[in-house]
């Protein structure tokens, strides 16, 4: 058993303020950035796909080097302060990617929009080299440093929490806007651009430093490839078939996600969708926040499959179902299922991180959360919607209607993990024990 902390008071209000604003802004890239493609630019599954898989290798990459550089300075602080700083400054220059700036420099409209949609996934991976050097990499390794066993699921429940309060967030203040209209993005890519860099200053006084300088940690090129080593595969075997069974459940979750708003707005034709979603949003955040506390009691197995359960149940009903009051519950139980899970993964991957070296396993951690799903699951979720139903635009160009298919699809990437991966898992867990 793990002696417990006792945390400096402005722990939990760091923890809270830049796990959320970071999540915010995460949530206009994962999920909404879509939806501006799709609207301001035309942009086809494919290319939706092709940006998250840009944006993904992006992040493994920033993760992984500045993991590992932050481990060698010892600092977290100047890397999440001076990160969200840059991030917000670079989420305010999407406000530039408008058409109007963008057809006196093409021929046509249609190079235009295709110029658009190449230029925001440039700048998408300029953005997340600052989100993931803040964030995925410092933020991550600062709260693992923080933080120990007897008070770690409780801060990764909250942590975990936080992605569908940034929905909540982010979906009631988009509901001041209309998404058809370009002024409209203008003034969201500068209102969240401002507010992250302005948190980013706030954590100039809010976050207390953990110094976290180890000795190994001086070699930064060796640090780089520490996690990908097979002698440290070798000696952290739990850690390893964590990432491969939360690389599996990301997998699931990106079959989906990127097309999950243009589901319910173009194929459910569901303009209020926003109603409908946020109650169900904000109670699943609730059975977030303390889900975290069952992992610290009951441990990973029994922590997890109702979570697994939740999620299958919710893609059930979400495939079957079209209605309003079917939708919600499918989406209720697929948010709690997909949190939930995200809760207990993160906290099983901290448990079995070696103390000292976290800044080094943040880019194995991306690996799993962010570079594979995030290339695998939607060029899935791409190849599901390849034949979907598509309709003829004003300027006589077309755009593609999302279907049900894609949660069937996440439903069968879920099977693999419950058949083959769990139980190898907690038979590893069990000889882990017994020894």
């Amino acid at each position: 058993m793990s002696v417990k902390k006792n945390y400096p008071p402005r722990f939990w209000p760091a923890l809270v303020i830049f796990s959320l604003i970071g999540q915010v802004a995460w949530v206009v890239e994962n999920m909404y950035f879509n939806v501006f493609v799709y609207k301001m630019f035309h942009a086809s599954a494919e290319a939706i796909s092709a940006m998250v898989a840009a944006s993904a290798v992006a992040a493994t990459l920033t993760t992984v080097v500045i993991g590992a550089l932050s481990d060698k300075i010892g600092r977290r602080k100047l890397f999440i302060c001076g990160g969200y700083i840059l991030w917000g400054i670079s989420i305010a220059c999407f406000s530039l990617l408008r058409m109007d700036l963008l057809e006196p420099l093409f021929p046509s409209t249609v190079a235009a929009m295709s110029a658009g949609v190449s230029l925001t996934i440039a700048l998408d991976c300029v953005m997340t080299f600052f989100g993931s050097s803040a964030n995925d990499a410092c933020f991550n390794a600062w709260l693992t440093d923080a933080t120990n066993e007897s008070g770690r699921g409780a801060a990764e429940g909250i942590n975990a929490m936080m992605p569908l309060v940034a929905i909540l967030v982010v979906f009631g203040g988009f509901m001041a806007f209309d998404l058809d209209k370009q002024q409209s993005w203008t003034a969201i890519f500068l209102i969240i651009g401002g507010v992250v860099l302005l948190i980013g200053l706030l954590g100039l006084w809010l976050i207390h430093e953990v110094p976290s300088v180890h000795p190994e940690n001086r070699r930064f090129w060796g640090n780089i490839f520490y996690g990908f080593r097979p002698s440290v595969v070798k000696q952290n075997p739990m850690l390893y078939l964590t990432l491969l069974c939360f690389a599996v459940f990301n997998i699931s979750i990106q079959v989906f996600m990127p097309y999950l708003i243009l589901y319910y707005e173009v194929s459910l034709q569901m303009s209020n969708y926003v109603l409908i979603m946020a109650p169900a949003i904000l109670l699943a955040s609730v059975v977030t926040a303390f889900y975290g506390r069952l992992y610290d009691k009951a441990g990973f197995s029994r922590s997890l499959l109702p979570s697994l359960a939740m999620l299958c149940a919710g893609y059930v009903v979400l495939f079957c179902f079209k209605q309003g009051a079917a939708v919600f519950i499918g989406s209720l139980l697929m948010m709690c299922g997909y949190l939930t899970g995200m809760a207990v993964f993160g906290a099983m991957v901290r448990d079995n991180t070696p103390s000292g070296k976290a800044g080094m396993f943040q880019g194995l951690r991306i690996v799993g959360q962010v570079l594979v799903p995030g290339v695998v699951g939607p060029a899935i979720g791409a190849a599901v919607l390849a034949n979907a139903e598509t309709y003829l635009n004003n300027d006589g160009t077309t755009s593609f209607i999302p279907n049900q298919n894609i949660f069937l699809a996440a439903l069968a990437v879920i099977a693999v993990l419950a058949v083959v991966l769990i139980p190898t898992l907690r038979l590893l867990k069990k000889e882990k024990t017994d020894a």
